[in-house]
């Protein structure tokens, strides 16, 4: 992307965000498992495009803290992208249960296959080659460009949407404002250290340019910020109001035999949940469905157990739960399977519904 001009407070002073940020980085970068230290870089170690790659797909929409300890369960499972493009794609999805947006797990496993297949199990370092695998876009192409492979990409994630608004006192509310950071943090963008950059940028946002209450005598650059010094530092970046969440409602239906297994159905690969299993039931709508068990699986003694509830990126949930024993000559359809809830791979509302039904057939009620 080009660079823009622009008229700042202190244009004059551009030309230092980088290395003052640079400077404040090498002493004070996080320790994080994907990450290779600033120090290490300068010895010479190259970050693993892999683990960069795997690290960016499972930050996505989810905090450090979240991916951290399953980022290392990952890749001691699967330490290659050859390993993970043979790996089963029900296994993955297993693995990423509670991580949730499924879409991105299923487009880990495509990715890694296209990689290992078409590629030589080498990920491409340019951004445009990178936007072509599965599951990458814009800011994921740019990230593993820069953090992998030290290109001048510029990399543009929340904590940088944060610190950017910030420095440049960008008054258009988010997302309209997307276009206009970008162009400004390009201006800034350094052309060696790329990555370590990006991380940098990372790290301020995440520790002391925070949403709230933002540590502005420790920032290195204090002196660079318009935000600062108009005393207006927590107004940015400026948000459109949000809309309130809608609650859906639907049933699940679990349905045992005499093993004790439970019937599952695969999701349909697209759409919310894709791929993964989960308990048979009705459609998830604003509307109260007022004869659930028309649509059950089975013409069973079903009894009510409770609801469960859970909360996506767009709606609140409530499924009314029912529990039956399976009846005499039942026969699963394609698509279902009879498994043990305890072995069942299942996304997090599924787990909960389970898990009511479980303690409720065990409990006899």
């Amino acid at each position: 992307m080009a660079a823009m001009a622009f008229e700042t407070r202190e244009t004059k002073n551009l030309s230092q965000i980088a290395p003052a940020l640079l400077r404040w980085y090498d002493k004070n970068a996080r320790a994080l498992p994907w990450r290779v230290s600033p120090m290490a870089r300068k010895q010479g170690v190259a970050p693993d495009p892999y683990k960069v790659w795997l690290s960016e797909i499972m930050l996505q929409q989810t905090t450090v803290a979240t991916v951290a300890p399953r980022y290392e369960a990952f890749l001691d499972r699967w330490p290659t992208v050859g390993a993970m493009a043979a790996a089963k794609q029900d296994d993955v999805l297993g693995q990423w249960a509670g991580l949730g947006y499924y879409a991105r797990a299923r487009n880990l496993h495509k990715c890694a296959a296209v990689v290992a297949k078409d590629y030589g199990g080498v990920f491409p370092d340019a951004e445009d080659e990178l936007r072509g695998l599965p599951g990458i876009g814009d800011y994921t192409a740019a990230a593993i460009a820069a953090i992998a492979f030290d290109k001048p990409a510029v990399v543009v994630d929340g904590n940088i949407e944060r610190v950017v608004s910030r420095l440049f006192a960008i008054e258009a509310p988010l997302p309209k404002a997307k276009p206009e950071i970008k162009a400004r943090a390009t201006v800034i963008w350094p052309k060696k250290r790329s990555g370590d950059f990006a991380q940098s940028l990372m790290d301020l946002g995440a520790g002391v340019c925070k949403p709230k209450a933002p540590l502005c005598l420790l920032c290195p650059l204090a002196d660079h910020c318009d935000a600062q010094a108009q005393c207006r530092t927590e107004e940015f970046p400026k948000k459109a109001p949000k809309n309130t969440k809608p609650t859906r409602q639907g049933a699940a239906f679990a349905l045992m035999n005499r093993k004790g297994e439970m019937l599952f159905e695969r999701r349909p690969e697209q759409g919310l949940l894709g791929g993964m299993f989960g308990l048979p039931g009705t459609a998830w709508a604003e509307e109260e469905i007022t004869d659930a068990l028309a649509l059950a699986p089975a013409n069973a003694k079903w009894r009510r157990v409770g609801d469960i509830t859970h909360t996506f990126t767009h709606f609140h949930l409530t499924l009314d739960v029912f529990l039956a024993p399976a009846p005499k000559g039942f026969r699963r359809k394609a698509g279902q399977e009879w498994i043990a809830p305890k072995t069942a791979r299942l996304p997090t509302v599924m787990k909960k519904a389970v898990e009511l039904a479980t303690t409720q057939a065990g409990d006899g009620k």
